[in-house]
């Protein structure tokens, strides 16, 4: 935990200014006066060195930015959302949980895709195991089956993960079509 202002109970301290420049080894009341002169902190920021180091800065902003901080490195995560269907899913309801997905995998996240059999439902099974492989199919330039579907107790489940882009192999597909293409018409 990191000791601010009068809770530092060390005699001398190691000051930092809030500029950076070191002050050198100065009492700690002295450190705390320079603090308060400036409208700012000290905060020990090494209690390990002898003389513990102390900076003059806003302890607030530092609190604040260092939050911010975490923040980000969460952001970056990819995380695992998932996209539910039934064995009898209409056709408008498939495609919007299709369309849903397509943003999802955009977006860098994996994508758990769960059908749940109700009654009777569990004697077709196959039409579950269709409606997931047919998640596959649309989505297979987009993404790829990290878990092929499976049955789990009453749940048939599967996870798709985003296609990482190539730089550049897409060009390399459309000028070989537009070879093939020429080719063909000559023949015909």
């Amino acid at each position: 935990m990191t000791r601010v202002n009068h809770k530092i109970r060390v005699p001398e301290v190691r000051l930092v200014d809030f500029d950076g420049s070191q002050v050198g080894v100065v009492p700690t009341s002295e450190a705390l006066a320079l603090a308060r002169k400036r409208e700012l902190d000290l905060v020990e920021v090494s209690a390990a060195a002898r003389p513990p180091v102390c900076r003059v800065m806003d302890y607030g902003k530092y609190k604040y930015e260092l939050g911010k901080k975490e923040k980000g490195k969460k952001s970056g995560q990819t995380r695992v959302k998932e996209i539910k269907f039934h064995a009898n899913v209409g056709e408008h309801d498939y495609q919007t949980k299709l369309r849903r997905g397509l943003e999802f995998l955009e977006q860098g996240h994996r994508i758990k895709c769960s059908l749940y059999f109700r009654g009777r439902e569990n004697d077709h099974r196959e039409f579950g195991f269709d409606v997931l492989n047919r998640v596959i199919e649309d989505l297979k330039d987009k993404a790829t089956a990290e878990q092929l579907p499976r049955m789990i107790g009453r749940n048939l489940v599967m996870l798709l993960s985003p296609i990482k882009t190539g730089g550049g192999s897409g060009r390399k597909k459309e000028e070989k079509t537009k070879e093939k293409a020429p080719a063909g018409e000559s023949r015909a």
